[in-house]
């Protein structure tokens, strides 16, 4: 999982873009989590208390829902949770793509320590 970390001089917004499959973190990063560092502590302490244990804990946001289980973290669209049964135009599946994104508690940790490290230091 690559990721790069940007930050807008102008109107000093920041800007987290990851690795194709992996979006969804950047989105999560960008539009979630910003520079909210009692969110960060929150996630931190619950891969903490959820390593290698089977329960679930779920932060629903404005746009993107983390949900940490099972040693994954899972960033979804609340979108994707909507009941509407509307079809899609053909092709549009492709950017489902960047409205999901599942990796290791070890490597989610670690971009959000290194998020962190980014928004502090700029």
């Amino acid at each position: 999982m690559d990721y790069e970390f940007k930050k807008n001089t102008l109107d000093g917004s920041y800007h987290a873009n990851f690795s194709m499959g992996h979006e969804a973190l950047g989105r999560w990063l960008t539009e979630e989590v910003g520079k909210n560092f009692a969110l960060m502590d929150e996630v931190v302490s619950q891969l903490g208390a959820l390593k290698n244990s089977t329960r679930e804990w779920r932060r629903i946001g404005e746009e993107l829902t983390l949900s940490l289980q099972e040693n994954e973290a899972l960033i979804q669209a609340n979108y994707l949770f909507s009941e509407d049964d509307t079809e899609l135009e053909e092709n549009m599946d492709f950017y489902d793509e960047e409205a999901v994104a599942i990796c290791g508690f070890e490597d989610f940790e670690q971009a959000l320590q290194a998020w962190r490290a980014f928004v502090t230091r700029f």
